[in-house]
């Protein structure tokens, strides 16, 4: 089987796509599977890591403030169309699977044109605006929460799934993890993060986090700045005159993710659906601190889904106060039944199952649609 996977712009839509390439590989070997993503996307990075073959088009963003945006999203769009087009009639492809972000567009378009069978997974409760205008390309829609079928017109085409995750955190162990990064198995280790590109919130939480645990023994903090931050967080930290000491490690962006999150003892982070779906099926506690700068508000929920479950201790931007984080992290640290109480929670809530299901419902549709 041959099959063609897209979307970009974040590692929220990025590693999906992967998950679901690992699970078709995985099952059919002798199969081809290629990776059509944006020019400058994170993509760029991580599809070739991963091992797969990426084809780049150019894309846009949907930006309607003046003329002069709407055409400049027109001219890339189409030209995207017009690669897609290209790359498509080469590789010829059985099926087309997209997780999102404004390079799915082009993708799915092109290859509804050409005849050839497209589906779409949306990872988030509330669906993204690619997605949402690809309904009528797609056969069917897989979606990471129920409630994103909400957004969505023709409910027949609708398959709740759940997240796919890369195959490597289902298998992460916690003293591997540590063995390998060189942490001793009685630390207690937080690890705090806010995504790919980083989160200033989150950031100045760290920071007061590095204040608390630089050079004391018995503690680690692994903290993930996002590349936008990384210097800026790096200045601030000179400038209230702290040296991180070797328990503090301090990166702009986390490539051993499975790694990193498997060795934790206590995750902080924002509440992507990705990085939910990671931290669930690792099993680990966490303190989710939702972005109010998504639509439909949509990691509040991702969050709240899990808090309520007794998996996290969910803290709303507006209600960030630096002393009373401190706190929480010290209690949780004081209290290692709540922790791996939180920890099983949060296992048993995750979805396990999302990239087979992908993987079969798209076998079974194709087969379908040949045997018609």
């Amino acid at each position: 089987m041959k099959i063609a996977v897209t979307g970009g712009g974040s590692g929220g839509h990025v590693y999906p796509a992967l998950a679901i390439a690992d699970k078709f590989r995985e099952m059919d070997p002798d199969g081809e599977v290629i990776y059509i993503g944006y020019k400058n996307g994170f993509e760029k990075r991580a599809v070739p890591k991963a091992g797969y073959r990426l084809e780049e088009i150019d894309s846009r963003w949907v930006n309607r403030s003046n003329a002069k945006e709407i055409f400049l999203t027109g001219y890339h769009v189409g030209n995207g169309i017009i690669q897609s087009t290209r790359i498509l009639k080469k590789f010829r492809p059985d099926a087309v699977i997209g997780t999102g972000g404004y390079v799915c567009f082009p993708v799915i378009f092109a290859a509804s044109r050409l005849g050839i069978p497209c589906y779409i997974h949306e990872q988030n409760a509330f669906p993204g605006l690619a997605n949402r205008r690809l309904e009528k390309y797609v056969r069917r829609i897989f979606l990471g929460f129920e409630e994103g079928g909400e957004y969505f017109t023709d409910k027949s085409k609708l398959t709740v799934t759940g997240n796919p995750v890369r195959s490597s955190f289902f298998t992460a162990d916690k003293a591997k993890a540590r063995e390998k990064l060189g942490y001793d198995e009685n630390d207690f280790l937080v690890f705090s993060f806010g995504g790919s590109l980083g989160a200033e919130a989150i950031n100045r939480l760290a920071m007061s986090l590095v204040e608390e645990m630089n050079g004391k023994e018995g503690q680690k903090l692994v903290f993930g700045t996002g590349r936008r931050f990384y210097d800026s967080v790096m200045s601030e930290l000179d400038a209230r005159g702290i040296v991180p000491e070797s328990n503090i490690r301090i990166t702009d962006y986390i490539d051993d993710m499975d790694s990193v999150i498997a060795a934790s003892d206590l995750i902080i982070s924002r509440a992507g659906a990705l990085s939910v779906a990671e931290i669930l099926v690792t099993g680990k506690p966490s303190v989710l601190i939702p972005s109010p700068n998504v639509t439909g508000n949509h990691q509040y929920f991702n969050a709240k889904a899990v808090a309520d479950k007794g998996g996290a201790i969910l803290i709303e931007e507006k209600n960030i106060d630096e002393t009373s984080f401190k706190e929480t992290v010290r209690e949780l640290k004081a209290d290692p039944e709540r922790l791996a109480r939180m920890g099983r929670m949060a296992h048993e809530i995750a979805a396990r199952s999302a990239s087979d299901i992908i993987y079969e419902e798209i076998v079974k549709d194709l087969w379908k649609k040949a045997n018609a």
